[in-house]
């Protein structure tokens, strides 16, 4: 992988993470690096259930918003509303 390649999977990540706590409307904290974290794991979860939607730096786009959404809503259930709102 490039170096051009991975920073395009890291923000392709970040949006992802934003959009899953977005829509879950939750945040799980530790700013844009836990927002990246939380949109590679997802993606990972995504792509290891279904590979739907376009391909952009490596990562099914709908497939990794969903495996994020999961993920944001797992860790919301277990953390609960000690994170940052």
């Amino acid at each position: 992988m490039t170096l051009v390649g991975f920073l395009v999977l890291l923000i392709v990540a970040a949006v992802v993470g934003a959009i899953a706590e977005s829509i879950v409307g939750w945040r799980a904290g530790a700013g844009w690096v836990g927002t990246i974290i939380i949109g590679l794991i997802g993606a990972w979860i995504g792509t290891a259930i279904i590979r739907i939607g376009p391909l952009i730096g490596g990562v099914y786009l709908i497939s990794a918003i969903i495996g994020a959404i999961i993920l944001v809503f797992l860790l919301k259930l277990i953390v609960g509303r000690r994170a940052a709102v």
